[in-house]
């Protein structure tokens, strides 16, 4: 287990499960409200714009590594 996944299981430690509980619950129920107020498409396209972000970084990885096994002498 690396550090920070130690130091929050030690805080949640001290936190009752019930406690822990009703918050999962709130935040589901957040979530709900905040869905009810947007148009059913919006998030569809929040979804695909997400997706094209994600392809971008994707493309900007590849690249990068592409560059470097083509050019190794390069120093950025």
């Amino acid at each position: 287990m690396d550090e920070s996944n130690q130091n929050k299981s030690e805080y949640y430690r001290h936190i009752p499960e019930e406690a822990i509980r009703h918050a999962k619950a709130a935040r589901a129920e957040m979530r709900k409200s905040f869905a009810a107020l947007l148009p059913p498409d919006f998030l569809a396209h929040r979804k695909q714009a997400r997706r094209e972000m994600l392809l971008a970084a994707r493309e900007m990885i590849n690249h990068a590594l592409e560059r470097m096994e083509t050019h190794p002498e390069d120093k950025d």
